[in-house]
């Protein structure tokens, strides 16, 4: 069937008969090689039919081929717009004129989603806001007779993200990306188009002044009669940090090794604006951060929820240009003396554009351990990360890895800095306190079981982790790791996107507040589903 012969006739025949033994001769003879005649998509009313044929490898007055019809499933699949349990495709032979028919029955889902988030933090309750389009249409919003029903312009399968996230005046952030598969509709071509501002403030003096936490305490115990102040009083305008990004990417399907592989490119480019900001490197001024990255992926897992076999790699390298080169400025004795002075303009002088070479390799396998679809899967995963330098004398503080817990950076860290997740240890322990992360590596095994599968997914897991991080690339050593190991669960929403929790115990001591102690048992909440 590989090699297009759907009609065939096969002779079993017995050649030899000796006592308890006969040989048998199979005896296949071939037909006609066979061409597909009709394709028909039954179970889609909501994205245009274009769009889901153009994923299919089974084409009318194409051949037969058992490998295209398998491949067509999981791009049917991995789209995101139909159950993956019921990409099921059903075969029609057609002896009479020697082709074949085909009709792929799906059962549709929206996965579209709105997120909606409230948190206290130090300065108050802080909200978050997202919606996701999966199904957004850019023509359709210019053309006069839309084709579509509601108030958004749906059909062409294209992605709408939107976010906010504030704190009133303390905390604001904005952000907005456009992206599709298909740019154009003719060539799978990846477009992607994405703005994001944030400004946080400082906490005035008055805060602690004013008697506020005190108010707050008697509230939250019982002593005394709370006396609300308004927390954004509390906001100091004259100390902050602005950070404002653009980025536009490209992407092609190679043809070569093969075509799961993809090539990736970004420009982006983020500027840091700050004035009196004591957290960070440099207190007061702009930074610039041109960059471009280019990347290598293969992914060829059959489910985009719950794969159970296929891989993911991902090798990536991130550069900006190397400014030191041509400036003519002596980094070596620029910002070097604290008390000079001088210090927060050489600062400034110093990191006005930010210069590194940033280099990531990812890869996760998926083995089923038995047939079915639940069955019990085991998830793999390597991933390392370095953070070069052309000069030595002007490191970047910027991009680092910011290492240890739930991999979800917070507001008041996330605006320099990677944040990569490793279960049973608190947020960020793993990086070396005080300094900044420039080398780092993590396993992981993973053994998961679903139990619940289709619009809603629900899937246990069991895990063992491994990793680290480093101040510096040389101190690289992939043999000292911090270990853990965890149960957790997974639910996707298809309205809400993939949510779980993990319970991990780390093994190791790390320096905490407390100086050196092991993680110990942690609880940690997930949003999203990472590589």
């Amino acid at each position: 069937m590989e090699q297009w012969y759907i009609f065939y006739n096969l002779q079993p025949t017995e050649v030899n008969i000796v006592g308890d033994s006969i040989d048998l001769e199979m005896r296949i003879y071939e037909g006609q090689q066979a061409r597909i005649n009709h394709v028909k998509i039954n179970g889609n009313d909501r994205i245009y039919e274009n769009v889901v044929r153009r994923e299919l490898r089974t084409k009318p007055g194409d051949l037969f081929s058992k490998e295209a019809l398998q491949r067509s499933t999981r791009e049917l699949a991995s789209m995101g717009h139909f159950d993956p349990e019921n990409c099921s495709p059903e075969v029609h032979p057609r002896y009479e004129d020697g082709t074949v028919d085909i009709d792929w029955n799906l059962k549709q889902k929206n996965n579209d989603q709105i997120e909606f988030s409230l948190g206290w933090g130090q300065t108050g309750v802080i909200g978050r806001v997202g919606l996701k389009f999966t199904n957004f249409s850019v023509t359709n919003l210019f053309r006069r007779n839309k084709e579509h029903r509601g108030l958004l312009p749906i059909g062409d399968g294209e992605t709408l993200s939107l976010g906010a996230q504030t704190n009133g005046r303390y905390y604001q952030s904005y952000n907005a990306q456009y992206s599709t598969n298909w740019l154009g509709g003719k060539r799978p071509i990846q477009f992607t188009f994405g703005l994001n501002y944030s400004k946080q403030t400082d906490v005035s003096t008055n805060y602690y002044n004013s008697g506020y936490l005190n108010n707050y305490y008697n509230y939250r115990y019982g002593y005394g009669n709370y006396n609300y102040n308004n927390y954004e009083n509390f906001s100091d305008p004259n100390k902050y940090i602005k950070l404002l990004g653009v980025y536009l990417g490209w992407g092609k399907r190679l043809s070569w090794p093969d075509d799961y592989f993809t090539l990736s490119v970004q420009l982006a480019y983020q500027r840091y604006m700050l004035k009196n900001w004591r957290y960070f490197i440099m207190t007061s001024g702009s930074a610039n951060n041109l960059n471009l990255n280019v990347s290598i992926n293969r992914s060829s897992t059959d489910n985009q929820l719950f794969p159970r076999r296929g891989s993911e790699f991902s090798a990536s390298l991130a550069i900006t240009p190397p400014w030191s080169k041509f400036d003519n400025k002596d980094y070596r004795n620029l910002a070097n003396d604290v008390n000079s002075p001088t210090y927060s303009q050489e600062q400034q002088e110093k990191y006005r554009w930010v210069e590194y070479h940033k280099w990531k390799f990812k890869a996760r396998t998926f083995t089923a351990l038995s047939s079915g679809q639940k069955c019990f899967v085991l998830m793999t995963r390597v991933e390392l990360g370095l953070l070069g330098s052309y000069n030595k004398y002007k490191k970047s503080p910027f991009e680092t890895y910011y290492m240890g817990g739930d991999g979800m950076s917070g507001y008041s860290t996330g605006y320099a800095e990677e944040t990569i997740g490793l279960r049973g240890y608190e947020n960020g322990s793993l990086t070396p306190r005080g300094q900044e992360g420039y080398a780092y590596d993590r396993f992981t095994l993973e053994l998961r079981y679903p139990f619940l599968l289709g619009n809603t997914t629900i899937y246990g897991l069991g895990f063992i982790e491994a990793g680290n991080a480093w101040s510096e690339t040389k101190k690289f050593n992939p043999f000292d790791m911090k270990r853990s190991a965890g149960i957790g669960v997974r639910i996707f929403l298809p309205m809400v996107g993939m949510m779980g929790i993990d319970w991990a115990y780390g093994f190791d001591k790390v320096l905490g507040t407390n100086g050196w102690e092991k993680g110990g048992s942690q609880l940690h909440f997930i949003l999203g589903q990472e590589f």
